[in-house]
């Protein structure tokens, strides 16, 4: 099955934890959730995406996501889909192409029937795939699977139709939408669909938390120091810069004086003697 097994599905309701009283935890209401979603949320992004590791590390991120939000998560109206967004989101980033471990593709699934339909899934583009899931695999009702794919209604009946044109294509005895819809079930279950605890996802929720707020914590430290320093070492005033030295041309140079000839030498001593012996300086006199 590709949605939540029980008596709940119709409802769309999450039992409660085993042992609880009326009102729960937040661990408790979580691990409730958990249970009652992961499982078929791990089948759904194994058809988005083809990968059983991929499929589980997607429903890891999405329960640990939920965990940080949990408030806004515990008063959503619809926490399952809450949840089941943040995993199609996670499983269909476009990112995970670029990491070394998702490069090579998995062992495709043991039944050729099973290999020809996720081949056809695989050939969709991510929005087409999707749609094409939420619809004819999970369930949801055409306003519903434009919602949580972020589409006009329209929209994504136009791609329900071309999804559906393709994989008819390659397999015809796929049109009638309740084979598909078995067909794809059948495909999600093949291989492992075992979750992690939920106790485990919330540990890793929590570590990954607490890293956040000590790089975060370290990140500011470094940015208070350097603030600290830039202006500690920082002039307090403007100091206009020293122009460089520039060579001046058409200046003559400065000379200096040279040995006396007998000429200027016997000048200078009448020049002196004059100045002792000679008349007075003239000097204005009041009348």
């Amino acid at each position: 099955m590709l949605r939540p097994s029980g008596r709940e599905r119709a409802s769309g309701a999450v039992p409660a934890a085993r042992g609880a009283g009326t009102y729960l935890t937040p661990a408790q209401a979580f691990d409730a959730l958990y249970a009652y979603c992961a499982p078929a949320l791990v089948r759904q992004a194994y058809l988005l995406t083809g990968r059983r590791d991929l499929a589980h590390e997607s429903v890891e991120r999405a329960f640990q996501r939920a965990w940080d939000h949990w408030p806004e998560v515990a008063r959503d109206p619809d926490p399952a889909g809450w949840v089941r967004a943040a995993a199609h989101d996670w499983a269909l980033s476009p990112w995970h192409r670029l990491r070394r471990r998702y490069r090579h593709p998995e062992p495709p699934p043991p039944e050729e029937d099973d290999r020809a339909l996720l081949d056809a899934l695989l050939s969709l583009a991510p929005p087409y795939r999707r749609t094409l899931v939420l619809y004819d695999g999970v369930g949801l009702d055409l306003p519903e699977t434009a919602a949580e794919t972020e589409a006009s209604t329209r929209a994504t009946a136009g791609r329900l139709m071309f999804a559906r044109e393709v994989v008819a294509e390659r397999l015809p005895e796929l049109a009638d939408r309740g084979e598909l819809h078995d067909r794809l079930a059948e495909l999600a279950s093949t291989g492992r669909t075992r979750a992690a605890e939920p106790a485990a996802v919330r540990g890793g929720s929590e570590r990954r938390a607490r890293l956040w707020t000590r790089t975060v914590a370290a990140v500011t430290v470094v940015l208070i120091g350097s603030t600290a320093m830039t202006l500690h070492t920082a002039p307090t005033h403007y100091v206009p810069p020293v122009p460089p030295g520039e060579t001046v041309r058409g200046v003559p140079p400065r000379v200096a004086p040279g040995p006396l000839s007998d000429e200027q030498r016997e000048l200078r001593d009448r020049l002196r003697k004059a100045l002792l012996d000679g008349p007075e300086r003239l000097s204005p006199q009041a009348r």
